[in-house]
């Protein structure tokens, strides 16, 4: 009977576990998954550029998006009846945000209806699906798996605190690799600074009653 009884209970675990996340290897299978959404604006322009009236419109839109770093700009005038002030003055309200205007605009659903503009605003998101994954808590684990939840924290903590989420599918090229001037900046900076112990040392006096 007592054999009987263990069997039940070791078919009965390995079913459950079954339905788990199974997680054979070291690394874990909880990565941040780093997704894309456009938004689009459609400003009246014309070749002497924006009025102040859709320039306000445009800052407004940016406002309400929380405009910030990471954050892809772009203009679309594939209609060609605006003019490159248009363009210039979509860059100048961009620039107050410290972001840059991007040469190619990337498509979007229908067509720019002719003497206006389509800003194009793209962001990306990067979270980790399925965190927390308790599937797999507490149960027999006969084949030493890692945790179903293994890995949730630390690469959800990443994906909150990445500043730009595209930086998790392509990192950023440094261009001051071989500037030795670069590299060696902050050794420069510490030779150079002077001893704080350097000058005369100041004069204490003491006042008596």
């Amino acid at each position: 009977m007592r054999i009987v009884k263990h069997s039940i209970l070791i078919s009965l675990a390995l079913s459950v576990s079954a339905c788990g996340t199974q997680n054979r290897g070291l690394d874990t299978v909880h990565q941040p998954v780093v997704s894309h959404t456009n938004y689009v604006f459609d400003v009246g322009a014309n070749y002497d550029g924006l009025s102040p009236s859709d320039a306000g419109r445009v800052q407004s839109w940016f406002d309400s998006l929380k405009l910030g770093y990471g954050d892809h700009v772009a203009v679309d005038a594939s209609n060609g009846s605006t003019s490159g002030a248009a363009r210039e003055a979509v860059a100048e309200i961009v620039a107050r945000y410290g972001l840059l205007l991007d040469n190619t605009a990337p498509v979007t659903q229908g067509n720019v209806v002719p003497g206006t503009l389509r800003v194009v605003v793209s962001r990306s998101k990067a979270e980790v699906p399925g965190c927390p994954d308790w599937s797999r808590n507490s149960e027999i684990n006969f084949n030493e798996h890692s945790g179903s939840n293994y890995g949730c924290a630390v690469n959800t903590n990443l994906a909150a605190m990445v500043a730009n989420p595209q930086d998790l599918v392509l990192g950023q090229a440094s261009a001051s690799a071989s500037d030795s001037s670069t590299a060696g900046k902050a050794i420069k900076s510490y030779r150079d600074k002077k001893p704080t112990g350097e000058g005369p040392l100041n004069t204490e006096r003491t006042r008596s009653n």
